[in-house]
């Protein structure tokens, strides 16, 4: 969270973020999932099914992914919330008053990067959770490689709803704050991550795999759509790249 709060520092000082550059950023944090979906969580997962599953190795991993992306479809479908693209946030600011949803603009790009934090603190506590049936400083070193990485990119992410919030205007406390409260289920998805594993040893496969789809279901369905819409698509697509050859260096470094 401390990273990510870096990201939103930029509230306090900057009113309004060149769109390229929060594409770029956005691309960026796109890679670092992605990368981290693999190494940190799918890989593990598969390696942990080993034992149990043998041939079937694959299947916990299969299931939990596909488990985690159906997952976070729901919360999309059912939580009302704003795109970070500049085309959505145009969309909406021109829609007549009685057509809007009942909730700010702030509040509902509030809600958009609330629905990104929470994956990426289950994934972190799941993998944290591992320790329990595992203590090996391999298992320890990704978890604390899995960490680094997603500090990373929650420090484009903060930058993302900050910025755009004071842009419209409001406070730069106002802005900080709202930046703040929505990483609050960061913390939340990791203690729920970590003591499910920690009490259902047989489940971290499941867990491991079910944070990993929920993680690239953000991806496709969010960051990525929305650092292509702007006009951007080469710096942006470059911006991904690079941050999934820093987390893929950093995970099979440290790991």
């Amino acid at each position: 969270m401390g990273l990510y709060h870096c990201g939103l520092c930029g509230c306090l000082f900057f009113k309004t973020v060149s769109r390229k550059l929060l594409d770029i950023m956005m691309g960026f944090a796109a890679g670092v999932m992605i990368a981290a979906s693999f190494w940190s969580l799918l890989q593990p997962s598969i390696e942990y099914a080993k034992s149990n599953y043998e041939v079937w190795s694959w299947m916990p991993a299969a299931l939990g992914f596909l488990l985690g992306g159906f997952f976070l479809r729901f919360i999309d479908a059912v939580v009302p919330h704003l795109h970070l693209s500049k085309k959505d946030v145009s969309e909406a600011e021109s829609l007549p008053e009685h057509s809007r949803n009942k909730l700010s603009k702030t509040a509902l790009l509030f809600l958009a990067i609330t629905i990104h934090n929470f994956p990426e603190g289950l994934a972190v506590g799941v993998a944290f959770g591992a320790l329990s049936s595992n203590s090996s400083p391999e298992v320890f070193i990704g978890a604390v490689g899995l960490v680094l990485g997603i500090g990373l990119q929650n420090v484009p992410e903060g930058a993302a709803l900050s910025i755009p919030i004071r842009t419209d205007g409001e406070s730069r406390l106002k802005a900080f704050y709202w930046g703040s409260m929505s990483a609050i289920v960061e913390p939340i998805g990791a203690v729920l991550g970590a003591y499910a594993v920690m009490v259902m040893t047989a489940i971290l496969p499941y867990a491991l795999s079910f944070a990993a789809g929920a993680m690239i279901f953000v991806v496709v369905e969010e960051l990525i759509p929305d650092s292509q819409t702007n006009g951007n698509t080469d710096v942006a697509t470059l911006g991904l790249m690079v941050g999934f050859v820093l987390m893929m260096v950093l995970d099979v470094a440290l790991g």
